[in-house]
């Protein structure tokens, strides 16, 4: 499924009728370059999941943030992430397969270790139709 975005707003918005849906157990892979709203939509499936805490932020030194809402949500930036034995480091499968939903930023870098089911979304900027324009591709789910 593709979705168009004008604004960060939209963007926002996405994310949290994803979190709306997202189920114990779910995995959320999140791709993009630098800059392209990979926060600005975790904010929004936070909401989506019940989280109030006002600052959701990118984890990019801690690797993994964890907050409460309807459901124990683990958003993880691996980023920084240099091999697939500093991932298990993190016991990223105690957070993968627990009771709660995990949202994966820079996913591809450690997809060895994603299950089959998970959902891939990516965010992609097209300059050529404006600056808040993104291209959000969801496979796995439907909205």
């Amino acid at each position: 499924m593709i979705i168009e975005s004008l604004n960060s707003e939209e963007t926002r918005n996405i994310g949290q009728r994803l979190g709306q849906k997202a189920k114990k157990g779910d995995i959320y892979c999140l791709s993009g370059d630098l800059g392209v709203g990979k926060t600005v939509f975790t904010q929004g499936f936070a909401k989506g999941l019940g989280v109030e805490e006002e600052y959701v932020t990118s984890p990019t030194f801690t690797i993994i943030n964890e907050y409460c809402g309807r459901l124990p949500f683990y958003h993880f930036d691996v980023y920084r992430i240099e091999s697939l034995e500093e991932m298990d480091d993190t016991g990223y499968e105690e957070y993968f397969f627990g009771g709660g939903v995990s949202l994966v930023e820079w996913a591809e870098l450690v997809k060895e270790l994603i299950p089959e089911n998970a959902v891939w979304i990516k965010i992609e900027k097209d300059l050529s139709k404006g600056d808040d324009y993104r291209k959000i591709t969801i496979r796995g789910c439907e909205l």
